[in-house]
């Protein structure tokens, strides 16, 4: 009997003591994905900036490329312009010549000499006095004229090798953000792959959101210190007449469902990679910056408390501290920080308090 006994003890101390090493393998399992799923983010990180900072140069290079194409067009037509008053101007300087010359005119000393009345002398004079000075005034306009020509030939030279430069870097940043997007989508893949429960994914977003609110109320208050919010009047009177900032249909709206009992808190704007972002109403930039979670981020202050956050961008347009004016282009769309569909996550905030971005934007 007391055998017995002693075997069931032994039995069920190896049973606990397997158990316990069932969950001491299971927590080092655990912790080893959230080591890999750390390392995944911080990655994912890198990527998102790479493609931000691509893309900005892209975006500045397309800029240039649309103004250097509109000052060759002006040089152009400048330049057509220079070369019909060369022409008309060449035209008019023959005709005196050939004037000058049928009439005898050439012989200044010989027609003078030739007057029969002195009073026809000075008539001869006056009348080439006309003649001459006309005639430099010609001259002169012609000189301006084939200098003119020559600046803005000179001018065209350059820019049209500027555009081919810029054509050229165009290319370039295309065929580098065509990588570096490969690379974004092969670290979102290996991502996705580790796969997480429902406690696990809420958790997740938990720990984003509070990121989130956290940022913004530290935000807050340096933006009270520094004042950045002066002659900055929020948005309590312009319900219902603002702008969204990018066109797209809404996938998730305000308040709907994202992850158990959390809420989204703003709306997600479906849109095609690329587009501009443009800000709802003047303000401040707080914020320009990766945030995980919400991928490339800008948060810009209204005044009176009003907040606007653009996440998930590919590309961030402005820094901390520039000012900005309503529709002034802040970003462009992007799937940044594991979002797996193109377009803009936009919150409205005020005094830190989600609001609908409904009630302000038609």
């Amino acid at each position: 009997m007391a055998q017995a006994s002693a075997n069931n003890s032994a039995k069920t101390n190896q049973q606990l003591s397997d158990i316990q090493q069932a969950i001491n393998q299971q927590k080092q399992s655990l912790s080893n994905t959230n080591i890999k799923i750390s390392d995944l983010e911080q990655q994912l990180k890198t990527d998102d900036l790479a493609i931000g900072k691509i893309a900005k140069n892209l975006s500045n290079t397309t800029s240039e490329l649309t103004a250097t194409e509109n000052k060759l067009a002006e040089l152009s037509t400048e330049k057509k312009q220079l070369e019909l008053a060369k022409k008309q101007q060449e035209e008019i300087l023959a005709k005196q010549l050939r004037a000058a010359y049928s009439t005898g005119h050439h012989d200044y000393i010989k027609l003078l000499l030739n007057q029969e009345k002195p009073s026809n002398v000075q008539r001869t004079i006056t009348h080439y006095q006309y003649l001459n000075t006309a005639r430099i005034k010609e001259i002169e306009a012609f000189k301006s004229t084939i200098t003119q020509l020559n600046d803005v030939t000179q001018q065209y030279q350059q820019q049209a090798e500027q555009l081919t430069q810029l054509t050229q870097t165009q290319s370039q940043q295309k065929q580098i953000l065509e990588l570096s997007k490969i690379k974004q989508k092969q670290t979102l893949k290996a991502l996705n792959q580790k796969a997480l429960t429902e406690q696990q994914k809420l958790a997740k977003l938990e720990r984003e959101e509070s990121a989130l609110v956290s940022l913004l109320k530290r935000m807050t208050a340096d933006a009270a210190k520094a004042k950045q919010a002066e002659n900055l009047v929020g948005l309590s009177k312009l319900k219902r007449k603002l702008s969204w900032p990018v066109k797209g249909r809404i996938n998730h709206s305000f308040g709907s469902s994202k992850q158990g009992y959390l809420k989204w808190k703003g709306v997600f704007l479906s849109a095609p990679i690329g587009r501009e972002v443009k800000t709802i109403h003047n303000g401040t930039v707080l914020f320009s910056d990766w945030l995980k979670g919400y991928g490339l981020v800008t948060v810009v202050d209204h005044g009176d408390g009003y907040m606007s956050l653009y996440g998930h961008n590919q590309a961030l347009l402005k820094s901390v501290g520039d000012r900005v004016e309503a529709g002034e282009p802040i970003a462009l769309v992007g799937q940044s920080g594991g979002q797996a569909n193109s377009g803009l996550y936009f919150e409205i905030r005020h005094t830190g308090i989600a609001v609908n971005p409904k009630l302000w934007c038609k």
